[in-house]
């Protein structure tokens, strides 16, 4: 297996790496901070938003229950509030579940 690697994890991702993480604009990243209380970057001293690996996990269950499992605001909120754990933790399993599938093509593939 080819070499790769190790991807440089940050400290802090500004709201525009953010955005283009999850294909989501600006704008619905503030929107959604206005309406999560769990969603809570920090700010430097301009007012940039400064996200940790934590706000970009609180995000990722967001935009898999409203844009995924099709929650309505309330009700991702409703859920994140009574079940957060168990809705990350499904999260994860489907996270590691897909990079097995694309780790399962490409070998198929270089079998070819």
């Amino acid at each position: 297996m080819p070499y790769k690697e190790k991807e440089i994890d940050k400290m802090y991702y500004s709201i525009g790496e953010v955005a283009d993480m999850f294909t989501l604009s600006v704008s619905n990243i503030r929107f959604w901070e206005n309406e999560f209380d769990i969603l809570r970057p920090r700010k430097n001293s301009k007012g940039d938003r400064l996200f940790t690996k934590k706000d970009l996990d609180t995000l990722r269950t967001i935009v898999h229950l409203v844009k995924e499992k099709g929650y309505t605001l309330d009700g991702a909120k409703k859920v994140l509030n009574v079940k957060k754990e168990k809705v990350e933790s499904r999260l994860e399993v489907i996270e590691s579940l897909e990079k097995l599938r694309h780790t399962l093509t490409e070998i198929r593939d270089n079998l070819k």
